[in-house]
């Protein structure tokens, strides 16, 4: 599960100095040729390329069946992920891609149109900072950024640029989703007073990458394992094969250390974990469904209770969030027993449940715990999916999309990266944009800080700061 970084600590100045270096970065003729403004066809460039980059180039592979795109470039401070990805681009796209250690002399390039960040959480924001300085639409995971200030330097690069930022919070391009919100949008449920997500697993999750010998199913069950024995293994990654200050892009140094770098979703330096992997998605949806932008609070808990392996993140969390149009918001994930994923969206006139962990498509809606029946005032020809008359439990479905399921679709959307390459050729905001990122920026930042201060935090909208006490409206 890992994401590497691909940028430097002069990486601004290198830029500045190669803006007019077109061609200095192997460009050759049949390059030439593919340029998008020479015959239509989108360039991308893959910045970071650990597992989730993998899926990066799977989703354009897949939408290159619907619009000219192509892989053309792609860049790791770690040759063994560097080749990897090579590899995997050779046989998706038939080319073979130039490679590039570090980020600044892939953007000098004029010929890409676009780049897809996948790298450690705490490098998302900078990153998407000097790509969209180069001139370069942007796909960007998840977390937008997990650094307040890097929060909003991002966004207000981006909303002073021209460019195109996707966010990779995939479910707002998802069908299922945007029923729901179109539900509460028609006053199905009438007002919101609570939304709970629980999404659990039964597993260590993000650790052991990469390790040389690999460890079985078997292995990680057994509940005899001494978990030092296998964090001393032998890593695929070693330190001559990249270059760890670059990776550490401004944090304090400490020892080159392939746990902290390969599995750093583990280590609250540079993630917070549940927070910001699966949080991020989870008030997203909250934020798409209610139209809210930012919370009044948060407060969160939690702590290390079945994966004792030295891990310094949580495996076990609750954050419980207010938002300012009244109603509260209860995250939980739990990494030692996996029963029943769920959402749930209570109004006062009655229930949208989602069955399923994060992303399931799989919701019903009735008047259960609502005031009264459903008197049907909101007409059904008003929204867009089959919408249920009565107080029974049933199943949203949306004509065209595929059948609900409690699993939903995979992180592979290309629906969602379909958006974004749409938008780069129409110049409209994508579905995910800037403003989307910031918001869920704020929660996760938040969440964690009060996992780690025992604080109940609140947020200030006018001066955009984390404060300790109400804030007046």
């Amino acid at each position: 599960m890992s994401d590497q970084l691909n940028s430097g600590t002069d990486r601004r100045t290198f830029l500045k100095q190669a803006a007019g270096a077109a061609f200095a970065s192997g460009i050759d003729a049949h390059s030439y040729a593919r340029i998008l403004g020479a015959n239509d066809r989108i360039r991308l460039g893959q910045l970071g390329c650990g597992s989730r980059s993998q899926g990066h180039v799977h989703m354009v592979q897949l939408a290159s069946k619907q619009i000219a795109v192509e892989t053309v470039a792609v860049c790791d401070i770690w040759s063994l992920a560097r080749e990897r990805r090579v590899a995997q681009v050779k046989e998706a796209f038939s080319l073979t891609p130039q490679t590039y250690k570090y980020s600044e002399e892939m953007l000098a390039r004029n010929d890409i149109d676009g780049v897809m960040i996948a790298t450690g959480d705490f490098q998302h924001a900078k990153l998407c900072v000097d790509v969209v300085r180069a001139g370069k639409d942007c796909y960007v995971e998840k977390p937008f950024a997990n650094v307040l200030s890097e929060a909003k330097e991002a966004r207000d690069t981006v909303k002073a640029s021209k460019q195109m930022v996707q966010v990779g919070s995939q479910h707002r391009s998802e069908p299922y989703q945007l029923a729901v919100r179109d539900l509460i949008r028609a006053g199905r449920i009438g007002s919101i007073v609570h939304i709970e997500q629980e999404w659990n697993v039964n597993e260590e999750r993000w650790r052991f990458v990469d390790v040389d010998t690999g460890i079985s199913r078997e292995m990680l069950e057994d509940r005899k394992m001494q978990w030092k024995e296998w964090l001393d293994r032998k890593s695929q990654l070693k330190e001559e094969d990249t270059d760890w200050k670059r990776w550490l892009l401004g944090k304090p140094y400490q020892p080159f250390d392939p746990h902290v770098y390969l599995e750093f979703r583990l280590y609250k330096k540079f993630s917070s974990g549940l927070f910001d992997q699966w949080m991020s998605h989870g008030s997203d949806l909250v934020h798409l469904w209610t139209d809210e932008s930012y919370p009044e609070s948060v407060v969160a808990n939690g702590g290390v209770f079945a994966w004792k392996d030295g891990r310094e993140n949580p495996d076990t969390c609750v954050a419980a969030v207010t938002y300012p149009k009244g109603f509260l918001y209860t995250y939980k994930t739990v990494f030692g027993n996996s029963y029943r994923s769920f959402s749930r969206i209570q109004g006062r006139d009655g229930t949208i449940a989602n069955y399923g962990g994060e992303g399931a498509s799989l919701f019903t809606v009735s008047s259960e715990g609502g005031r009264s029946e459903y008197d049907g005032s909101v007409p059904e020809t008003s929204l867009p999916i089959n919408a249920p008359v009565g107080d029974h439990e049933e199943i949203v479905r949306v004509a065209g999309a595929e059948q609900p399921n409690s699993e939903g679709p995979g992180d592979d959307s290309v629906i969602h990266v379909t958006n974004w390459l749409k938008s780069m050729q129409s110049r409209v905001q994508p579905n995910a944009n800037v403003n989307h990122g910031f918001s869920h920026s704020i929660v996760i930042i938040m969440a964690a800080q009060s996992y780690w201060s025992g604080q109940k935090l609140y947020w200030d909208p006018r001066s955009e700061e984390i404060v300790d006490h109400p804030v007046s409206s």
